[in-house]
């Protein structure tokens, strides 16, 4: 598959925009393992190679392990996804395909019990930002599998 554009350098006020909608999350109050989840969810549903080759990094540097990686796609049914990565998953499907049910009461409320306000807008921006990245990446055809990791500073 052959990028298309690069909106980084077409337009990078555009591109700046978005990092400071990334910076926001992650200087948020969601803890930097369960972002690189719900990241990769996100990216799952939508199917963002390119995402996806970026957030299984980062989530590995961040010392996620393989196991919880691979059962992500089938997070209901694997036991190792504590309460509050269960409920950030479940809102992370709603808000992802917020066609489908717009945000439904029930899954709202899981996420409430597990997250205080502030820590839902957050999480929900960060939701926003990951689908935004995804739209992104698979629109104009970022190339996956080149991406290296920050180090650890």
């Amino acid at each position: 598959m052959q990028p298309r554009i690069n909106p980084v350098r077409v337009a990078p006020e555009a591109y700046q925009a978005m990092e400071g909608l990334e910076k926001y999350v992650r200087s948020g109050s969601i803890e930097k393992p369960l972002l690189e989840l719900v990241k990769m969810r996100a990216s799952q549903l939508n199917g963002c190679a390119y995402c996806l080759d970026m957030h299984s990094k980062d989530a590995r540097a961040a010392g996620e392990t393989e196991q919880r990686l691979y059962m992500l796609d089938a997070w209901r049914e694997a036991p190792m996804y504590s309460d509050r990565e269960r409920a950030a998953l479940a809102w992370t499907e709603a808000v992802t395909h917020i066609s489908q049910g717009h945000a439904a009461d029930d899954v709202y409320e899981q996420a409430k019990a597990q997250f205080n306000e502030k820590e839902l807008i957050d999480l929900t921006m960060a939701i926003v930002a990951i689908n935004a990245w995804n739209r992104l990446a698979i629109s104009f055809r970022a190339p996956a599998g080149h991406y290296k990791p920050p180090k650890a500073s």
